[in-house]
């Protein structure tokens, strides 16, 4: 049996066999949250201790993703299967190697490193062992949260990773080096299965990265990777929800009701669905414990608040400034939300629910969906962002992320529709279309759909009671739209009867976000079967 300095001395092996890592200096394996916090405390700029117990860290100069900076090795093994383009962007083997050499290099630079063993997925049959390698104690942290934590007996027998992240995102890329835009690089090499990140301290770089992998990983393996979060209900129905930012997908999916399975990355296997992740990453702007109590309860001793502004003397936080960045964040492990279902495993959806905001007053509130508009609205992925005040001109601008998560796919968005197609049909899972954004005309003349009536709806498709109701037809989308629904005006169903606008202003933005679709569409034409392209809006 191995013991703590045994295990330390093999951890010290295995680096210095790998990448060279220096001998000499400490390197604290999956350290205790305590010793975390002392370590981030002591050595890290920035770190302090919040009044509710949370460690407060700051990322540095980034403080969101860079996906413009995301680069993946093409080499033989997988280029045939990746989706290249804007998402995906090669880079030589070398050019990988210089970058690994650089922030080795880094990395043999400092006093102590750290290193945390964890797992992705919460289904042994499918899950991933990867090792976190980095200089500072905040991203280690971090990772514990968001990793699936290994049990004493686990971390013993732990052996190879499957992926290895070396973070040295403290040091900057060499702008010089072939295929590099910036000083920053976050790269991703499947046949070494390692990844390389310089340039950001954005700790959410290296959650997306091991997304990114299963992404990969899974579908090879015949399981489905989602961008998504799910619960599920007393009698273990399960559902999986899909939205953008600001879809209302996280809040939709914390239901008192229900229990948690996971709030943001999942996969669909033969056995059912899993979380990737052993923990959460929660946006923390406006938090407040009367709008999301679980979350604000959820930041206390072990979770780890980003890039937040705190009373310097009473260390409370002011979650409504955006001194900072809008996209403050906390990570905690999972198991600080009270409904959480642990182990984070379910059954086979019987409900899929995908989320929009369309702020062009357009889409109905609910829609029925068959699997081929499913597909098609999945591969889609609309919301609709509102624009800032131009000149006294507001205009919703609309957005197109397909699969729900475009930065993060790695194979052909048709791929993971057509999975999803088949699950849904072997399972036979219902589909439906919520639109949580403007309701009686475009934003600036109508209104956002009430979370009360989101609320009663999403509570009705969970009951039964929405497939008891009489449905019609939706004009131009071809939608199937119920009638009634518990809770909710029949009026504000039918978005052509609440449009308080003229006939012509709904008629002109019902055709120009058809149009938009249609072009969107233009991109996945070529791999999309003739049923699901005829699923799209027809004028």
């Amino acid at each position: 049996m191995l013991h703590e300095e045994e295990i330390h001395d093999e951890i010290h092996e295995a680096l210095h066999t790998v990448a060279r890592v220096d001998y000499t200096k400490p390197i604290i394996r999956n350290a205790s949250v305590p010793a975390l916090y002392e370590e981030a405390l002591t050595y890290e700029k920035g770190t302090a201790l919040t009044a509710s117990g949370a460690l407060v860290t700051d990322s540095g100069s980034k403080k969101g993703r860079s996906p413009k900076d995301k680069r993946v090795v093409e080499e033989d093994d997988s280029k045939n299967n990746i989706w290249w383009g804007p998402v995906n962007v090669p880079m030589t083997e070398n050019s990988f190697m210089v970058n690994r050499e650089r922030a080795i290099d880094y990395l043999n630079t400092r006093d102590r490193l750290y290193v945390f063993d964890g797992f992705a997925g919460w289904d042994p049959k499918y899950r991933i062992k990867v090792r976190i390698v980095c200089a500072r104690a905040y991203h280690a942290l971090f990772m514990r949260n968001m990793l699936i934590r290994p049990t004493a007996e686990e971390l013993q027998s732990f052996g190879e990773p499957d992926f290895t992240i070396f973070n040295a995102g403290e040091f900057p890329a060499n702008r010089y080096t072939t295929g590099m835009t910036s000083t920053t690089s976050v790269a991703l090499n499947f046949k070494r299965r390692e990844m390389v990140i310089l340039g950001t301290q954005y700790a959410g770089e290296m959650k997306k990265g091991i997304f990114t992998v299963m992404h990969y990983l899974m579908p090879k393996a015949g399981v489905l990777s989602l961008h998504s979060s799910a619960n599920e209900g007393p009698n273990g129905e399960v559902s999986l929800f899909f939205g953008l930012s600001g879809t209302g997908k996280t809040t939709l999916s914390a239901d008192p009701h229900r229990f948690l399975i996971g709030d943001d990355e999942h996969c669909w296997s033969d056995d059912g669905v899993f979380n990737i992740e052993g923990g959460c990453y929660a946006k923390t702007i406006d938090l407040s414990a009367e709008k999301e109590p679980e979350i604000f309860n959820a930041i206390r001793f072990g979770s780890v608040l980003e890039n937040v502004v705190y009373d310097d003397q009473t260390r409370i936080v002011d979650y409504t400034s955006k001194a900072l960045t809008e996209n403050t964040r906390c990570a905690y492990p999972i198991d600080y939300i009270p409904n959480a279902k642990i182990p984070c495993v379910g059954g086979h959806p019987t409900n899929i629910i995908l989320l929009t905001c369309d702020a062009f007053g357009i889409l109905p509130p609910v829609s029925k969906l068959t699997p081929d508009q499913a597909m098609y609205h999945f591969i889609s992925g609309y919301t609709a962002k509102i624009a800032g005040t131009e000149e006294g001109v507001t205009e919703p601008q609309a957005t197109f992320s397909t699969c729900f998560g475009a930065p993060f796919l790695v194979w052909h968005p048709v791929k993971y529709a057509t999975m999803l197609a088949e699950k849904m049909q072997q399972h036979k899972a219902n589909a439906w279309l919520i639109n949580t954004g403007w309701n009686g005309g475009a934003y600036g003349v109508g209104k956002r759909i009430s979370l009360k009536y989101s609320r009663a709806i999403i509570d009705a498709i969970h009951n039964g009671e929405l497939a008891k109701v009489e449905y019609e037809n939706y004009g131009i989308f071809n939608l199937s739209i119920p009638k009634s629904c518990p809770g909710v005006p029949s009026e504000v169903l039918d978005p052509a009867k609440s449009w308080t606008g003229s006939p012509e202003s709904f008629k002109a933005n019902l055709h120009k976000l058809a149009n938009l679709f249609n072009e969107n569409f233009k991109t996945y034409a070529d791999k999309a079967s003739s049923a699901v392209l005829a699923a799209g809006p027809k004028i």
